[in-house]
């Protein structure tokens, strides 16, 4: 899990965050760092991709990383459009890809 995490940031120093949580993206079940974005939950796993455009079907994964765009927008907990660059990982969180606009649950 820790191969594609940021342990150590010249800026923001050391991650010394230990507990760990479980979170299911796209029904697969994944250790997180509680408290970390999703986004970098997903970066950690290897995994690109959060949506897909309603109109073209195009990838869309991290721009911004600071919630201004919508391209890392997901479906978390049934909720969709939930930005996952600003967005913390809690404990059996599920986490969807986002095909278009999102269907509400």
């Amino acid at each position: 899990m820790n191969e594609m995490r940021v342990i150590r940031h010249p800026i923001l120093d050391t991650d010394e965050t230990e507990e760990d949580v479980e979170v299911t993206i796209d029904g697969k079940k994944v250790a997180a760092k509680k408290g970390e974005m999703i986004a970098a939950v997903l970066l950690a796993n290897g995994i690109k991709i959060h949506r897909y455009t309603a109109k073209e079907h195009k990838p869309r994964g991290i721009y911004c990383g600071i919630g201004q765009c919508t391209d890392c927008v997901m479906t978390v907990n049934g909720k969709v459009n939930v930005r996952t660059c600003i967005t913390p990982v809690e404990s059996g969180m599920v986490i969807e890809t986002q095909d278009g606009y999102g269907r509400k649950s």
